[in-house]
């Protein structure tokens, strides 16, 4: 081991020797081919820490040797303003993309995977509060988070649930609009009956001030536990929630955070509209498989605003949920780390949520998030902050300044157009330079993010997902940076359809630079085939400019909506049960879940089922040897080789409905794993370039397609627009129970 370190340390020195040292030409293509062999030899160890030390290091030499020749020799003179201005803009988009990358080699160092400590005895566990905050989202899909909630593993008398329902406020049922009035008044009274049926606690505020963090405040006053779980409302924990992340606290009294990752039971537009959702992994993975636990290491894992277990007492030192910014969540983070409270990571899949499902909703979302990452780093100023350490300081910065990315992308996606249309040189070079300088360090940083993402992230996917948040986030960050105070808090909508195919509502700037790019690529294809002496400099122009055609096509593609009809998303599991009808049993597996129903498999006889028929029965699984049953009744019948898939929907939806869905489908934590595991396959630059050149041709081609139909995106849909059973109610959940048909009258006789 001491041998390997030298080694580390002897490669440290050597790259060092090399950075501004003046070389010749063939001089630095010697030293660039021999640092990308020591990066190549340094991966053949991903996990060893010290190998890891050793592909850093030289992939550091060749970029700052890039960054050193870029800034001395390819800088357009400032004589000409016309060609250094833009030149600058280049060049600044440039060092920042360098400076990410270094703060990502620290926050990767040595990334870490945790273990919960076994609990000694059950009295020695917390009390716990779970807060759910909600805003506008649908009954039934807040009866499935309950449900799964009260389903957690943990002493009954030392948890408790709250509801935080911030649509229901006093402020929202006496204002003056009378209609909203009205509304506000029902999905009060309808969520106070749910509440009751499920035994947990509602809890709706005066007024609604500060967004979420002011309504988990309000929460915080009027719970008590010593520990607090937040859930988003579409967040529903496994059982095993509690059991994985609570022992955490008994271990450390300075610790202030567990959080867990996010993972999405339907796919996110680019997934949805590229179909890539089973068998690529998810945007989210890079963040919670890696860097998440790369932050970790150095105490700045941060909150990311649900599946979380936080110390009441931590919190009473800021006054709370912190509410400056509007992403709460890394803002209270970053308050209580500069207080000396500590956080850590469990990277294990607990919750199973839901993700925007259309183009509109995704940007929003996203926007959200850019905007108050840059409000934290504008006005929180973190890597200035007191109490902070060293590496908690370049994590928080590195975290908030990748919110920049679109001004970057952007630059390098228009700055190619001005020399082929306008002869300008904004970049000075020949072609013998360029591969010397800059291809080598292109081959490098490739290879890194194979590297170091290669599992999480195919190529070209990261390049893709920026440029579409790119095109409509650049205005976001010009509106905070104007105006560090002025974003307000919106709720992501979540559970909506889309009845056709057709264009998203926002398609129109991407189609226009696909089509300017298009052009340009044509013209400096007749630009290199007339000029007598075409320059070195058109034609690295007009590579650049066709691999930003070739990610505007994609792009394309993800804006070429698909038509979504699924309301309940799908997990895959596989128990075993009893289906009961009539006297006779069968022995079955259940596939696949959701909150709408059950997929399962007769694997001896089949009974004989006429799915045209009202054919009912019951489904007993066991829990801890304990049963659990529900009803369904037969919707569809699907053939496959070997036998039929029987799909049986649930005939009601009342609270031990949702109980028993709760049991189905997240009894346990390992189909989430699975699920993860059989997506985050490594796939080579070779592959991963032919694929995704062949959704460049397909994609673009069938949003060419939705364009020439003049196709819209169908209307969207949201729970709240499914059938309902209680009328003059916005609920989508069927008022089953005493309870709810109560509350259900109440906000009538209100009305």
């Amino acid at each position: 081991m001491k041998c390997t370190k030298w080694v580390a340390l002897a490669a440290g020195f050597i790259g060092l020797a090399f950075l501004w040292m003046p070389l010749s030409l063939q001089a630095q293509l010697v030293l660039s081919l021999a640092a990308l062999g020591a990066m190549f030899f340094g991966m053949t160890r991903p996990e060893n820490t010290v190998f890891r030390f050793i592909t850093f290091v030289f992939c550091a030499v060749l970029a700052l040797r890039y960054a050193f020749w870029r800034t001395t020799e390819t800088l357009p003179s400032i004589s000409d303003p016309l060609d250094f201005i833009p030149g600058l803009l280049l060049y600044i988009a440039e060092m920042y993309c360098l400076v990410m990358l270094a703060i990502s080699f620290f926050m990767l160092a040595d990334p870490i995977k945790r273990v919960a400590p076994k609990v000694r005895s059950l009295e020695e566990l917390p009390t716990v509060d779970v807060l759910i905050p909600t805003y506008n989202e649908d009954p039934e899909l807040l009866a499935g988070t309950l449900a799964a909630a009260k389903s957690m593993i943990y002493p009954r008398d030392k948890v408790s649930i709250w509801l935080l329902d911030d649509g229901g406020t006093e402020a929202k049922r006496t204002q003056k609009d009378p209609v909203l009035a009205i509304a506000a008044t029902r999905r009060h009274e309808q969520l106070k009956a749910l509440c009751r049926a499920m035994g947990v606690n509602y809890h709706a505020r005066k007024k609604n001030d500060h967004a979420k963090a002011g309504n988990l405040n309000d929460g915080l006053r009027v719970s008590r536990a010593e520990l607090v779980v937040v859930f988003d409302a579409d967040h529903a924990p496994v059982r095993e929630f509690l059991k994985e992340t609570v022992s955490f606290f008994r271990e450390d009294p300075k610790l202030f955070l567990v959080q867990t990752p996010h993972y999405f039971l339907n796919p996110d537009p680019l997934e949805k509209n590229l179909q890539t959702f089973r068998a690529m992994p998810s945007e989210n993975e890079m963040f919670y498989s890696v860097l998440q636990r790369g932050l970790d290491k150095w105490n700045a894992s941060f909150f990311c605003g649900s599946a979380a277990v936080l110390r009441r007492k931590a919190l009473e030192t800021t006054g709370g949920f912190s509410g400056q910014s509007i992403t709460e969540d890394c803002e209270t983070a970053l308050s209580l780390h500069a207080k000396g409270w500590n956080s850590l990571y469990v990277d294990k899949p607990l919750i199973a949520g839901l993700q925007p499902e259309t183009f509109v909703g995704f940007i929003g979302q996203r926007a959200r998030w850019c905007q108050g990452m840059l409000q934290i780093l504008i006005l929180n100023r973190p890597f200035l902050a007191k109490g902070l350490t060293v590496g908690q300081r370049i994590c928080y910065a590195g975290i908030n300044l990748f919110w920049l990315f679109p001004l970057s992308r952007m630059v390098f996606m228009l700055s190619p157009l001005l020399y082929i249309f306008f002869s300008l040189e904004i970049y000075h070079a020949n072609i013998q330079e360029f591969g010397a300088y800059a291809l080598t360090y292109l081959v490098a940083s490739f290879a890194m993010q194979s590297y170091l993402y290669g599992k999480v992230r195919w190529p070209w996917v990261s390049e893709l997902y920026e440029y579409v948040q790119s095109v409509m986030l650049v205005g976001s960050i010009v509106s905070v940076i104007r105006n560090p105070r002025k974003p307000t808090f919106n709720v992501t909508a979540k559970g909506q359809t889309l009845d056709s195919n057709g264009l998203s509502a926002i398609a129109v700037p991407y189609f226009v630079i696909f089509f300017v790019l298009l052009a340009a690529a044509v013209y400096s294809m007749w630009r290199l085939a007339t000029e007598p002496v075409a320059s070195d400099l058109l034609l690295i122009v007009a590579m650049w400019n066709f691999l930003n055609l070739f990610l505007a096509a994609a792009g394309l593609g993800v804006v070429a909506e698909r038509r979504e009809l699924r309301r309940n998303q799908r997990l895959p599991i596989r128990r075993h049960g009893l289906l009961r009808q009539g006297g006779l049993t069968w022995d079955v597996v259940l596939l696949d879940a959701s909150s709408g129903g059950v997929s399962v498999q007769f694997p001896e006889q089949e009974p004989d089922i006429d799915p045209k028929t009202d054919w009912s029965a019951e489904i007993e699984v066991r829990r801890a040897g304990r049963p659990v049953h529900f009803q369904v009744t037969i919707r569809s019948i699907r053939q496959f080789e070997g036998g039929n898939i029987f799909g049986f929907a649930f005939p009601e939806r009342n609270p031990q409905t949702f109980m028993a869905i709760a049991e189905i489908m997240y009894a346990d934590q390992q189909p989430l794993q699975d699920r993860i595991s059989r997506r985050q396959v490594r796939l080579d630059i070779v592959r991963g370039t032919l694929r995704f050149a062949g959704w460049s041709l397909v994609e673009s081609s069938r949003a060419a397609g939705y364009l020439l139909g003049f196709g819209r995106a169908g209307k969207v849909a949201s729970f709240a627009d499914a059938p309902i059973t209680v009328k003059n109610n916005n609920a989508s959940i069927p008022a089953k129970t005493p309870q709810l048909e109560l509350a259900a009258e109440g906000a009538r006789s209100h009305a």
